[in-house]
């Protein structure tokens, strides 16, 4: 079904979402994986004709939007998809760091068996997906991994600080995995040991530490990996 098409059975049965969340939806799905990248003009006349549907919706998607960080509003050019620099990457990696850390412990003790389960089965794919690897593939695996874990935190300001700090991580995160390849097998592993604390219910202590450092860690290889000589070769996997 075509998004034109959604959006007409939204305005028509009122059953589906509003018009402004599908415009959200569509917008945020093409800024995350890559049709609207950094710096891209966001006409909105244009992509409300697109959809079927007025400007309103559209702009206050887009508002919603330049909140979690994704768009930008430039004077005398207008929203704009906003991009990621080496230091704001830095700043929001350590972020992210603290408050996924916190997130995961807090929600340790209420993940279960199934969780566990469901968790450990997305990772044997990112295992798999290191065979041939692709990049993409790989970093949307790992984000369902880790919203597995942290979901359950009763606190909804942490939970909504992480996802800010996923969010505002989007537009560059499809490419992470691709710039350090060799992160990505160590991560796997990373994983499996988490799952083990928290399964084995370890103190909040330990699962917020061993989660902290393993956000860390590709934070730490993004940076060495960037800090490179030009003619070094890319890490291996």
């Amino acid at each position: 079904m075509t998004e034109t098409a959604t959006a007409g059975n939204a305005a028509g049965t009122g059953n589906a979402a509003s018009k402004s969340e599908m415009a959200y939806s569509v917008v945020k799905a093409r800024i995350v994986d890559g049709t609207y990248s950094p710096g891209y003009r966001l006409v909105l006349a244009k992509i409300a004709e697109h959809l079927g549907v007025s400007v309103v919706p559209v702009r206050e998607a887009i508002r919603r939007l330049e909140a979690e960080g994704l768009v930008t509003f430039e004077r005398n050019v207008g929203a704009t998809v906003s991009g990621i620099d080496p230091t704001e990457y830095l700043y929001t990696m350590q972020t992210l760091s603290i408050v996924e850390g916190a997130a995961t412990a807090l929600s340790a003790p209420l993940i279960g068996e199934a969780d566990i389960a469901r968790a450990r089965a997305v990772n044997a794919e990112m295992r798999d997906c290191l065979e041939h690897f692709d990049p993409d593939r790989f970093t949307r695996l790992n984000q369902d991994f880790h919203s597995v874990l942290f979901e359950h935190c009763p606190n909804p300001h942490i939970l909504d600080l992480v996802h800010r700090g996923w969010n505002r991580l989007a537009s560059l995160r499809s490419s992470t995995f691709r710039f350090v390849p060799g992160r990505a097998r160590e991560s796997v592993a990373e994983h499996e040991a988490l799952l083990r604390l928290i399964e084995t219910r370890a103190g909040a202590d330990a699962i917020e530490k061993a989660a902290r450092s393993h956000r860390s860690a590709t934070l730490d290889a993004y940076l060495a990996q960037a800090a490179a000589p030009a003619d070094q070769t890319p890490l291996s996997s």
